[in-house]
Protein backbone atom coordinates (compact mmCIF):
# COMPACT_ATOMS: atom_id res chain seq x y z
CA UNK A 1 0.00 0.00 0.00
CA UNK A 2 2.94 2.04 0.69
CA UNK A 3 4.41 1.56 -3.06
CA UNK A 4 0.88 2.97 -4.59
CA UNK A 5 0.95 6.44 -2.06
CA UNK A 6 4.54 7.41 -3.21
CA UNK A 7 3.74 6.43 -6.65
CA UNK A 8 0.06 8.77 -6.53
CA UNK A 9 2.81 11.54 -4.65
CA UNK A 10 5.12 11.33 -7.59
CA UNK A 11 2.56 11.27 -10.62
CA UNK A 12 0.63 14.47 -8.36
CA UNK A 13 4.24 16.38 -7.73
CA UNK A 14 4.76 15.48 -11.99
CA UNK A 15 1.56 16.85 -12.38
CA UNK A 16 1.99 20.23 -10.44
CA UNK A 17 5.02 20.31 -11.82
CA UNK A 18 4.13 20.33 -15.10
CA UNK A 19 1.13 23.11 -14.35
CA UNK A 20 3.60 25.19 -13.07
CA UNK A 21 5.52 25.34 -16.03
CA UNK A 22 2.32 25.55 -18.58
CA UNK A 23 0.69 28.54 -16.79
CA UNK A 24 4.29 30.11 -16.67
CA UNK A 25 4.60 30.04 -20.58
CA UNK A 26 0.90 31.24 -20.67
CA UNK A 27 1.38 34.50 -18.88
CA UNK A 28 4.71 35.32 -19.92
CA UNK A 29 5.42 33.98 -23.44
CA UNK A 30 8.92 33.90 -24.83
CA UNK A 31 9.48 35.75 -27.78
CA UNK A 32 11.55 35.21 -30.30
CA UNK A 33 13.96 36.98 -32.56
CA UNK A 34 12.43 38.69 -35.43
CA UNK A 35 13.21 37.47 -38.37
CA UNK A 36 14.64 39.64 -41.43
CA UNK A 37 11.08 39.92 -43.27
CA UNK A 38 9.28 41.41 -40.26
CA UNK A 39 11.71 44.04 -40.00
CA UNK A 40 11.17 44.64 -43.51
CA UNK A 41 7.50 44.68 -43.23
CA UNK A 42 7.68 47.00 -40.40
CA UNK A 43 9.99 49.74 -41.72
CA UNK A 44 8.36 50.03 -45.18
CA UNK A 45 6.55 53.01 -46.11
CA UNK A 46 2.80 52.02 -44.96
CA UNK A 47 0.74 52.99 -48.18
CA UNK A 48 -2.05 55.73 -48.22
CA UNK A 49 -5.51 55.08 -48.76
CA UNK A 50 -6.79 55.38 -52.14
CA UNK A 51 -8.90 58.29 -52.44
CA UNK A 52 -11.46 58.83 -54.95
CA UNK A 53 -11.83 62.07 -56.36
CA UNK A 54 -13.33 63.76 -59.11
CA UNK A 55 -11.65 65.91 -61.49
CA UNK A 56 -12.29 69.37 -62.58
CA UNK A 57 -12.26 71.73 -66.34
CA UNK A 58 -8.45 72.00 -65.44
CA UNK A 59 -7.81 68.38 -63.98
CA UNK A 60 -7.53 69.20 -60.64
CA UNK A 61 -9.18 66.66 -58.19
CA UNK A 62 -12.11 67.84 -56.05
CA UNK A 63 -13.77 65.72 -53.04
CA UNK A 64 -17.55 66.74 -52.75
CA UNK A 65 -17.36 70.15 -54.57
CA UNK A 66 -19.96 72.41 -54.05
CA UNK A 67 -19.95 73.78 -57.59
CA UNK A 68 -18.97 72.57 -60.51
CA UNK A 69 -18.60 73.26 -64.33
CA UNK A 70 -20.34 70.81 -66.71
CA UNK A 71 -19.17 73.20 -70.41
CA UNK A 72 -15.42 73.48 -69.46
CA UNK A 73 -15.25 75.20 -72.74
CA UNK A 74 -17.99 77.80 -72.17
CA UNK A 75 -19.83 77.82 -69.14
CA UNK A 76 -23.30 77.61 -70.49
CA UNK A 77 -24.07 74.60 -67.74
CA UNK A 78 -22.67 74.05 -64.24
CA UNK A 79 -23.98 72.71 -60.94
CA UNK A 80 -24.60 74.59 -57.64
CA UNK A 81 -25.71 73.94 -54.34
CA UNK A 82 -24.05 70.39 -54.41
CA UNK A 83 -25.25 68.91 -50.86
CA UNK A 84 -23.31 65.36 -50.95
CA UNK A 85 -25.10 62.05 -49.06
CA UNK A 86 -22.73 59.78 -50.29
CA UNK A 87 -18.59 59.96 -51.54
CA UNK A 88 -17.43 56.73 -51.62
CA UNK A 89 -15.01 54.40 -53.50
CA UNK A 90 -17.47 53.28 -55.81
CA UNK A 91 -19.97 56.29 -56.23
CA UNK A 92 -21.15 59.54 -55.05
CA UNK A 93 -24.73 61.03 -54.89
CA UNK A 94 -25.57 65.02 -54.43
CA UNK A 95 -28.62 67.02 -54.88
CA UNK A 96 -28.30 70.57 -56.07
CA UNK A 97 -29.00 72.98 -58.98
CA UNK A 98 -28.03 72.43 -62.49
CA UNK A 99 -27.97 76.05 -63.82
CA UNK A 100 -28.08 75.65 -67.99
CA UNK A 101 -27.98 79.04 -70.18
CA UNK A 102 -30.88 79.01 -72.17
CA UNK A 103 -28.95 80.84 -75.07
CA UNK A 104 -31.91 82.91 -76.18
CA UNK A 105 -31.25 85.05 -78.57
CA UNK A 106 -27.70 84.09 -78.22
CA UNK A 107 -25.63 82.34 -75.32
CA UNK A 108 -23.78 85.50 -74.78
CA UNK A 109 -27.23 87.09 -74.17
CA UNK A 110 -28.74 84.30 -72.84
CA UNK A 111 -30.69 83.91 -69.16
CA UNK A 112 -29.19 80.94 -66.75
CA UNK A 113 -32.35 79.22 -65.28
CA UNK A 114 -31.96 76.48 -62.71
CA UNK A 115 -33.19 73.56 -62.39
CA UNK A 116 -32.97 70.59 -59.12
CA UNK A 117 -31.12 67.66 -60.22
CA UNK A 118 -29.85 64.77 -58.25
CA UNK A 119 -26.42 64.28 -59.42
CA UNK A 120 -24.42 60.33 -59.19
CA UNK A 121 -20.77 59.84 -60.05
CA UNK A 122 -19.59 56.81 -60.72
CA UNK A 123 -17.40 54.27 -62.98
CA UNK A 124 -13.99 55.11 -60.90
CA UNK A 125 -10.62 54.04 -62.68
CA UNK A 126 -7.17 54.77 -61.62
CA UNK A 127 -5.70 58.52 -61.89
CA UNK A 128 -2.89 59.25 -64.69
CA UNK A 129 -1.21 61.80 -62.63
CA UNK A 130 -1.79 60.19 -58.76
CA UNK A 131 -1.09 56.72 -57.96
CA UNK A 132 -3.05 57.03 -54.80
CA UNK A 133 -6.32 58.56 -56.04
CA UNK A 134 -8.96 57.27 -57.90
CA UNK A 135 -11.47 59.24 -60.21
CA UNK A 136 -14.79 59.17 -61.29
CA UNK A 137 -15.16 59.28 -65.18
CA UNK A 138 -19.13 59.11 -65.23
CA UNK A 139 -21.52 61.61 -64.25
CA UNK A 140 -25.63 61.41 -64.21
CA UNK A 141 -28.30 64.05 -63.77
CA UNK A 142 -31.58 63.07 -62.79
CA UNK A 143 -33.70 66.03 -63.20
CA UNK A 144 -36.08 66.38 -60.29
CA UNK A 145 -38.63 68.59 -61.47
CA UNK A 146 -38.53 69.95 -65.24
CA UNK A 147 -35.51 69.91 -67.49
CA UNK A 148 -33.89 72.29 -70.09
CA UNK A 149 -35.22 72.36 -73.37
CA UNK A 150 -33.73 69.43 -75.25
CA UNK A 151 -32.75 66.94 -72.70
CA UNK A 152 -34.42 64.26 -71.09
CA UNK A 153 -35.11 63.57 -67.32
CA UNK A 154 -31.90 61.56 -67.48
CA UNK A 155 -28.56 63.17 -69.05
CA UNK A 156 -25.17 61.24 -68.62
CA UNK A 157 -21.78 62.74 -69.20
CA UNK A 158 -18.70 60.96 -69.80
CA UNK A 159 -15.59 62.54 -67.00
CA UNK A 160 -12.33 62.81 -68.79
CA UNK A 161 -8.91 61.97 -67.09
Amino acid sequence: MRKLTVRAAVTFCAAVSLATVMGTADAAPVTSPRSAHTVAQESAPRQVPTRTVVLDCFSQPQVEPGDFVLACGDGNSRLTSLQWSRWGANSAVATGINMVNDCKPYCAAGTFRDYPVTVRLDRPQASKNDPQSTHYTRLTLLYTDTEPAGYGQTATYPLSN
